[in-house]
């Protein structure tokens, strides 16, 4: 397939703001979702770190919804034609916690848009950054790395995956069905048929099931850390998918403290391999 990238790169620069208010109830939903026994949220309650993608939600018309339940391509986001997306990782500061009440406000900017040769085929790669205030104070600085990919030849292997570390100090196993994709699905008002339409994934992308969203595995991290270190605040967060999960087989969420202030996370495929790798930075 032939992609423009110079057509492509004009979009670089392109910004767009949302506003929204720090309410509740998302948060309660999440923590419910993760099985998680906090105390009730009161106001002013602290919100955790990367639960902001509980906001700025997406809310296009259901007449510009994609064959893969994105939105459409060519708005904000340049108008890749390869059909394959992926959220590759991003790159995170938490500068001052978000609180239950606050007016939010977020500005996304097109920071990059890149074209690589993979092994089967063309990549692009677009980075957004995003800045978050919270009452007018910058909160949460972001860059998102998406990646856009082609289908696979009929009977291509799947590439080879890296074996996962090993010494955590932690880890907690994962059995991702189909309703805790759906619940987290709804909550990011995610529309991308890989995480719930079953026929979709396997038939048209060629997968072995649905695909457990990037950012929820990201979220299953932090979240290990702070079941295993409940006093700690995130200062630095920093994530990279490496190999699919499916909700086929059960995987495994690991950790383990490097020193005072750094934190090393990676989810583990059931096969061993490396499914995602992260690190966190405390104060």
């Amino acid at each position: 397939m032939t992609v423009d990238i110079n057509h492509l790169r004009t979009w670089i620069d392109q910004t767009v703001v949302i506003d929204d208010v720090v309410t509740p109830v998302p948060l309660k939903a999440l923590t419910a979702t993760l099985d998680r026994n906090d105390p009730p949220l009161g106001p002013d309650a602290m919100v955790p770190p990367c639960w902001h993608w509980l906001y700025f939600l997406p809310l296009p018309q259901q007449s510009e919804i994609g064959p893969d339940g994105h939105p459409t391509r060519g708005g904000f986001l340049p108008p890749v034609p390869l059909p394959r997306r992926m959220w590759a990782g991003s790159q995170l500061t938490f500068h001052t916690p978000l609180r239950v009440g606050q007016q939010i406000s977020r500005t996304s900017r097109i920071a990059d848009v890149r074209l690589k040769d993979g092994r089967t085929g063309p990549l692009v790669f677009v980075n957004v950054d995003h800045e978050i205030r919270a009452d007018g104070q910058l909160a949460i600085s972001e860059r998102h790395d998406i990646v856009y990919r082609d289908m696979p030849a009929p009977g291509e292997p799947a590439p080879a995956g890296v074996v996962a570390p090993q010494g955590e100090q932690w880890s907690r196993r994962i059995e991702p069905d189909d309703v805790l994709l759906f619940r987290y699905s709804a909550l990011t008002f995610n529309g991308h048929r890989i995480h719930y339409d079953r026929r979709y994934v396997t038939e048209v992308e060629g997968y072995p099931g649905l695909i457990v969203h990037g950012p929820l595995i990201a979220t299953l991290l932090l979240d290990l850390l702070r079941r295993n270190l409940p006093e700690a605040v995130v200062k630095n967060f920093s994530f990279r998918a490496v190999k699919p999960l499916f909700d086929v087989a059960p995987f495994t969420v690991c950790g383990r403290r490097e020193d005072a202030e750094t934190v090393t996370l990676w989810a583990r495929t059931p096969e061993g391999h490396l499914a995602m790798e992260a690190k966190a930075n405390l104060y």
